[in-house]
């Protein structure tokens, strides 16, 4: 199970840790440095993706930390060109991640823009069969979710989108908590303007940094966040997070950011 120093979501496979490390664009010995850094800080909850090609970098750091497999929570991706192909690629992302099983895993992206029907059944069945523990999508649209559910009955676990306060939108995560999925955001700094007054306000009453502050928002919004950094002082900051809360007027304030 995930470390319980990080709070949690419900998943129907398991518990997803709120605060997970990014590793999009982290590559080589970076990769690995970074992955071993922050389970060395504390972090159970490891994001990497086939389309990334650092999955090998990322379990050689599992394997050299020697931290027990069930207590890090892992995901991973299938590229939208490999629909059809979907047994192979989850075969050799468990050989290079040096596990029998993932925690998570996600279409990355629509094939061909479509919601693919025949490829989620396919996620079901490796799920069915002990291969992951829970299965998602990245990047679907709440139609495209509908068309997964009306194929299959099924909703997926979690949609892994771009957020931030710049793209709060409370109807589109009630629309997630509706159908019962846990929204995943990645890039959540990305297009923050991290001067805008409710976040240093908030930064300065809590004496954290407005990107903490950013981070910490996510998890008032029960938003699952990702955040990726190589740098182990970013990576430590990122981190305490969890040690401080937002006020729901801080909440409120950040929230408006996104209209």
């Amino acid at each position: 199970m995930p470390d319980t120093t990080t709070p949690t979501l419900s998943l129907p496979g398991g518990h997803i840790p709120v605060l997970g490390l990014g590793t999009w664009q982290s590559e080589g010995s970076d990769a690995e440095l970074a992955v071993s850094t922050a389970l060395q800080l504390g972090y159970r909850h490891v994001d990497t993706a086939t389309g990334y090609g650092n999955e090998a970098q990322v379990g050689r750091a599992l394997t050299t930390r020697g931290i027990d497999r069930d207590d890090v929570f892992l995901t991973s991706k299938l590229p939208p060109d490999h629909a059809g192909r979907e047994r192979q690629t989850l075969a050799e992302s468990l050989v290079a991640l040096t596990t029998d099983h993932l925690d998570l895993w996600l279409i990355h992206w629509p094939p061909g823009k479509e919601a693919r029907p025949d490829v989620w059944q396919r996620f079901r069945e490796a799920r069915d069969e002990g291969l992951t523990r829970s299965i998602g999508v990245s990047n679907y649209s709440i139609a495209q979710i509908d068309e997964l559910i009306a194929a299959t009955g099924e909703a997926p676990a979690v949609n892994q989108i771009p957020y931030s306060p710049v793209d709060h939108d409370p109807e589109l995560l009630a629309a997630h908590r509706e159908r019962g999925i846990v929204v995943e955001g990645y890039s959540p700094l990305k297009r923050t303007d991290l001067d805008a007054e409710p976040i240093v306000a908030a930064a300065r009453a809590h004496g954290v940094t407005p990107a903490q502050v950013v981070l910490r928002w996510h998890i008032e919004h029960d938003v699952v966040v990702i955040p990726k950094s190589v740098r182990r002082e970013r990576i430590e900051e990122n981190l305490a997070v969890l040690g401080f809360t937002l006020t729901p007027d801080e909440v409120a304030a950040i929230d408006t950011l996104g209209r």
